[in-house]
């Protein structure tokens, strides 16, 4: 085998590397979210990497749930996993750890013969108590070098005679240092770690490891993950350094954390991406709060789409800041991508979160339009448009002090009796049932009337109409609100609030 040479760095490529060992989480969304971001800005690939080594807990299930979670959000992947396309021909293949394992075998055995590696013959119970006895002498709890110095024909003769080894990366005391994008210089003093694992005894790679041979292989130029992460790139740098490699660049993000300041775990809520899609949250909402979670626009804008942050993003606008899942904030995001929608999409889109008993099944398009396009100014959720749409479809009053004061203004009965002769007027419904509506001509028309012939004005007109014809004190827009009432329930009301008059 002949040695490594360094990759070019020429062409951005980005990974993001998952364990198929739950749901997608919000903090690795946002991380994917911003590989796939520098990627397509630099005119990169973004490559989708399984790290599925740990074989008791990972599933395909959940490697196809946690694609399913970022194709949703628009995240697609140039490299990765097929699921039945044709990705799983790219060059730089396989993208499941557990069909690679031949090749981190390969590389061991390579680093092995050039002495940069060993084979360790020491059991889980020699090297516990070879911890706890450097513990008692306060020493660092490091690897004491006993199968360092075997010779690798002793090590493959024990070997064959059916002795289990893990292999072990040699590491020499020297410091390290690199540049972050985020943390900027960082340094590693000498002696924090002693000759680590790289294989385990079963052959199975740790991750560091793994993690170094898949991003040398498949070329990738830029690291961006979490900021716990930074303690592992000490490790991966003696890696890159023993292979001859030129490390990618790295950029460790803030942590995601929860309103007590802690990682953001499920003790704060729920943390997966398949529960925001499944609540309903819109797509658009979700990438735009999770891209400000650590990074900032630089036109200091809150609100864009996915097209304008791959031309605007850039990785020297990450904050060191822990950022904090506010799920109020994530509910504004959504409730303002909901407002961007139109009347149509709106109808497509929310009906089915309408129960379909409803009321609003049965009016017309034309009536369905305006509705959903007016209730949209104040809600969030598509499903909340149901319990918003009540204050037109229940004739209920709402008895309470602002209600009973209004009905006390000495206009008011007068306006009563204009309004129950007008209402007497027209009908509650059409030939064949269906629900009749007043226009907002109409409404125009009574309140110019009462303002002209009956002289009422200010607060007494307009407090006045809303309390005799919505049994309400107070309450949204009454000139949209009203047209949007069957008039049935108008006149239930209207009979009702009779009863409440002094």
């Amino acid at each position: 085998m002949s040695e490594s040479v360094s990759k070019s760095n020429s062409v951005v490529r980005t990974r993001y590397a998952p364990s198929p060992t739950g749901y997608l989480h919000v903090g690795g969304a946002r991380t994917a979210l911003y590989c796939y971001l520098w990627a397509k800005n630099q005119g990169g690939k973004f490559i989708l990497r399984i790290e599925d080594t740990d074989a008791a807990r990972s599933t395909r299930e959940f490697e196809s749930a946690q694609i399913a979670d970022l194709h949703w959000l628009g995240i697609d992947y140039d490299e990765g996993p097929g699921q039945g396309t044709d990705k799983d021909n790219g060059s730089f293949g396989p993208y499941r750890q557990s069909e690679r394992l031949h090749i981190y075998k390969e590389k061991a055995e390579w680093l092995i013969g050039k002495g940069q590696a060993f084979y360790c013959f020491c059991t889980e119970e020699e090297l516990e108590r070879k911890k706890e006895e450097a513990n008692s002498k306060e020493l660092a709890p490091h690897y004491d070098g006993t199968c360092r110095k075997l010779s690798l024909e002793e090590a493959k003769k024990r070997l064959a005679q059916g002795e289990r080894a893990t292999v072990r990366f040699k590491v020499y005391n020297k410091s390290y240092a690199f540049r972050d994008h985020v943390r900027g210089d960082v340094e590693f003093p000498e002696g924090m770690v002693g000759d680590f694992v790289i294989l385990r005894s079963d052959g199975f790679p740790v991750y560091n490891y793994c993690c170094v041979v898949d991003d040398w292989l498949m070329q990738i130029s830029h690291v961006m993950r979490a900021e716990e992460h930074l303690p592992n790139t000490l490790r991966q740098l003696m890696l890159y350094e023993a292979f001859g490699v030129t490390p990618p660049e790295f950029a460790h993000m803030s942590l995601l954390v929860g309103d007590d300041r802690q990682k953001l775990s499920k003790r704060h809520g729920a943390t997966s991406v398949t529960f925001y899609k499944e609540e309903a949250y819109l797509k658009e909402a979700m990438v735009n709060y999770l891209v400000q979670l650590g990074w900032s626009h630089p036109e200091e804008k809150d609100i864009f789409d996915l097209d304008e942050l791959i031309a605007k993003f850039s990785i020297d606008r990450f904050s060191k800041s822990p950022a904090v899942f506010d799920l109020q904030k994530l509910k504004w995001f959504n409730g303002q991508y909901l407002r961007k929608k139109s009347n149509e999409e709106l109808v497509a889109a929310a009906s089915p979160f309408i129960p379909q008993d409803h009321p609003f099944h049965k009016q017309k398009v034309e009536w369905q339009l305006k509705c959903l396009g007016f209730f949209k100014n104040y809600i969030d959720f598509y499903k909340e448009f149901a319990s918003a749409m009540e204050i037109v479809f229940n004739d209920s009053i709402e008895d309470d002090k602002e209600l009973r004061d209004i009905l006390a203004f000495e206009t008011t009965p007068t306006m009563f009796q204009y309004l129950q002769s007008e209402l007497s007027k027209i009908e509650s419904t059409d030939s064949v049932g269906h629900d009749l509506f007043i226009s907002e001509e109409l409404f125009d028309r009574w309140s110019n009337e009462i303002k002209t012939n009956l002289k009422i004005k200010g607060k007494n007109l307009f407090l006045g109409m809303r309390a005799l014809l919505t049994g309400r004190g107070h309450g949204l827009e009454l000139k949209s609100l009203l047209p949007l009432t069957p008039i049935k329930i108008i006149k239930s009301r209207f009979e009702k609030i009779k009863g409440y008059l002094p």
